[in-house]
């Protein structure tokens, strides 16, 4: 019997096999937690069946977080499905243009590329926070988001995300402090940078992951599956005492202060 046994969880951002989301949904399921997904669109429906099925999972849902009435609209539906309530969200959502992640920052960022990255990447997650809050404070669940040390570094490329993932890990600490007394908790993971369908729009990716692999302490990348497991513990009753948290799941890169080439 897992330590997610009796949980039950909605997960955001699954698209494909590679995807961090999966591996969380996977791990989640490995300790006994119930999965609901959700899908932004009619082209990437059948993908995320696919992903519910290997999970034991009939919920899948559509919801596209720029729109709050399909927010709404999605809560709605989950209520059919689980009238009494679930234990934890998961949202892996992110998005920019893709020429706000190519060349200088100052030279990319326009206001509309701006105000789209943190619409989908940060309002999303205190959209959901609220609309969920119903179904997930009486169980005193929890809430989980994904971040990037480029939220607190410079990376290349990284540009408005970057200022995007900075205010989503700000509104992990809001969240925390307003749902706290009702019992739920609210943390992010800070996960090193993986090979990801998100990850192929930003410039120099294979560049970039190279030489995190030669310069964090662990000399090597991370795993969805290490990430899911993170997670995986960070949204169970073992992490009751944790909220407002960044987990960094980086093989210790963040902590380095100069590479070695």
């Amino acid at each position: 019997m897992g330590f997610l046994t009796g949980k039950r969880a909605l997960v955001f951002g699954a698209l494909n096999e590679r995807s961090i989301a999966w591996g969380i949904a996977q791990a989640m399921h490995a300790q006994g937690a119930e999965i609901a997904y959700t899908y932004q669109n009619e082209k990437l429906l059948s993908r995320v069946q696919g992903l519910a099925q290997m999970t034991d999972s009939h919920i899948v849902l559509p919801c596209d977080v720029s729109h709050d009435s399909e927010i709404t609209s999605l809560f709605e539906a989950l209520n059919k499905e689980w009238p009494d309530g679930f234990d934890a969200l998961i949202h892996s959502i992110a998005y920019a243009p893709r020429e706000q992640l190519e060349g200088d920052y100052i030279d990319a960022v326009t206001r509309a590329g701006f105000l789209e990255a943190h619409d989908i990447s940060s309002y999303s997650f205190a959209a959901l926070a609220k609309a969920a809050r119903p179904a997930i404070a009486p169980r005193k669940g929890s809430l989980l988001t994904l971040s990037y040390l480029g939220a607190v570094r410079v990376v290349p490329h990284y540009n408005v995300m970057g200022l995007a993932k900075a205010s989503l890990e700000a509104n992990v600490r809001y969240l925390a402090q307003s749902l706290g007394p009702l019992g739920v908790r609210v943390n992010g993971i800070s996960a090193g940078p993986i090979k990801t369908l998100a990850a192929a729009g930003i410039s120099d990716f294979r560049k970039m992951l190279d030489y995190y692999e030669r310069n964090a302490p662990l000399r090597r990348g991370i795993t969805i599956e290490e990430v899911g497991n993170a997670a995986a513990f960070l949204s169970s009753d073992l992490a009751s005492g944790i909220t407002g948290e960044i987990l960094y799941v980086d093989s210790g890169y963040h902590m380095v202060a100069m590479g070695e080439g």
